[in-house]
């Protein structure tokens, strides 16, 4: 079923309701209304025939029944009963005794006093009447013809109005939920031309005010981070086959002159030390694009262990050091630990310990002086890595796309790198619920700083 038919649908069984509701509420009151007010009347003309025959000395029971069959008040069908405490009828205002009753209802109203029934299709009171030295119980019945019609009438005119109600409630739903959801069909129709080819397209966004609006502000963010990806995707490919082209043609040209040329054995040297070279470049690029594809995985995937903070960092600057020999590494606390917990935090060792390992070589390796300085930090929510050096720096302009995949500063051209390190560094710390942020001056050098949440915050995420 149509999402605008389930609506119409569900808005006419709820307005239904309400309206059956609403007219069975008004039918009973109605026809309670009219019952009690025709018992109240059979009581008064009770209570008038039994006080005429009792009180008024000039009145028999030949004069009461011409009284009766003449009042211009009487009641359909009205029949009145008297009887005496022996239950002898005393008085009948009609010469026939139509009421059938039994000495069961008279000790019944004698015991309550007043009592409402029927007999057969007639409203039935009894009262009892003890006054003037009499013990008396009077019956009184009637047809209430002009309040049932009137209640008929009131039921004709509630199910007609019901019915009514609920044909225009079911047209006007059904065009209202249309209405309402056109904006939904106009945002199918543009999203089935979206294509992968074709990602440049918006949905209208209308006045941004309700939520069909909201849906297509939220569908446009969406696509625009599609695009990104997309865009990404496509650098980095390009990026990639650039960057393995590379050694790959440096291999195939190195064979070919080795192949093409008869060379002494200090030149076939060379050309093996050459093709090394080479050779390492381009495993060195394919574990650096392997890692980068494993750091996109899912972080359900990542085992997560307890670490400290400062031992992340030794391990580094130890593993780093046995590499090059000729970096200083400098590592300090901006304020001692309060306690021996507050540097620890949940994560993968591996991961994480590449992740400085990176920050202080490119500090190292940025750097003149092969120098850089390692702070280590706590605050409310996170332990804090603050990696500085007095490098050659970043522009300005390009510190907002450094961590892009091959994405390297402008500057950097004679350094050896591919500008994959610092996007696998941020990738590895949002794996972590943590984040990479970066401040750099041309000529000054560059500050990294590394926030990972505190092994309690971490746990509660």
């Amino acid at each position: 079923m149509r999402i605008r038919n389930r609506i119409a649908l569900q808005f006419s069984v709820i307005v239904a309701s309400i309206l059956m509701l609403f007219s069975l509420i008004i039918y009973l009151n109605s026809a309670s209304y009219r019952q009690e007010e025709f018992y109240e009347r059979l009581k008064n003309k009770a209570r008038t025939t039994v006080r005429l025959l009792i009180e008024v000395k000039e009145v028999d029971k030949n004069l009461l029944k011409i009284i009766d069959r003449n009042t211009i008040t009487a009641l359909l069908d009205e029949k009145v009963l008297i009887f005496n405490e022996h239950n002898q009828l005393v008085y009948s205002s009609v010469d026939d005794q139509v009421i059938r009753y039994n000495p069961t209802l008279l000790a019944q109203v004698r015991e309550e006093k007043e009592i409402e029934t029927y007999s057969g299709d007639n409203e039935l009171i009894g009262l009892y009447y003890t006054e003037s030295g009499q013990k008396l119980v009077i019956l009184a019945s009637a047809y209430d013809k002009f309040g049932r019609s009137k209640l008929r009438n009131l039921g004709y005119t509630l199910l007609w109005g019901l019915w009514g109600g609920i044909s225009v409630t079911i047209l006007l739903g059904v065009y209202f939920a249309g209405q309402s959801l056109a904006p939904i069909d106009r945002i199918n129709r543009q999203v089935q031309t979206i294509t992968a080819h074709d990602l440049g397209q918006r949905l209208d966004e209308g006045a941004r005010r309700d939520e069909i609006d909201q849906l297509a502000v939220n569908f446009n963010a969406v696509l625009d981070r599609l695009n990104r990806a997309f865009e990404q995707q496509r650098s980095f490919v390009t990026h990639a086959s650039h960057e393995l082209r590379t050694p790959l043609a440096a291999l195939k040209s190195e064979i070919q002159l080795g192949m093409q040329q008869r060379l002494s054995p200090e030149q076939y040297g060379q050309m093996l030390e050459n093709l090394m070279e080479d050779t390492e470049r381009l495993i060195g690029l394919t574990n650096s694009l392997l890692f980068l594809a494993r750091t996109l995985e899912s972080s359900n995937q990542m085992p997560l262990t307890t670490l400290r903070l400062e031992d992340l960092v030794f391990e580094a600057r130890d593993e780093l050091l046995a590499a090059n020999p000729g970096y200083t590494i400098g590592v300090d606390y901006e304020t001692l630990p309060a306690t021996e917990t507050e540097t620890m935090l949940k994560g993968n060792p591996n991961l994480l310990r590449r992740v400085v390992f990176n920050l202080l070589d490119n500090a190292c390796k940025y750097s003149a002086d092969q120098t850089a300085l390692v702070r280590i930090g706590t605050d409310t929510s996170s332990c804090r890595l603050i990696v500085e050096d007095r490098g050659i720096g970043i522009p300005p302009e390009e510190l907002e796309r450094i961590f892009e995949p091959f994405r390297r500063g402008s500057n950097a051209v004679g350094y050896h790198g591919f500008g994959i390190g610092l996007s696998i560094c941020r990738r590895i710390a949002e794996l972590h619920q943590g984040s990479l942020l970066i401040s750099s001056m041309p000529g000054r050098g560059s500050t990294f700083t590394l926030l990972i949440p505190h092994l309690g915050v971490a746990q509660t995420r």
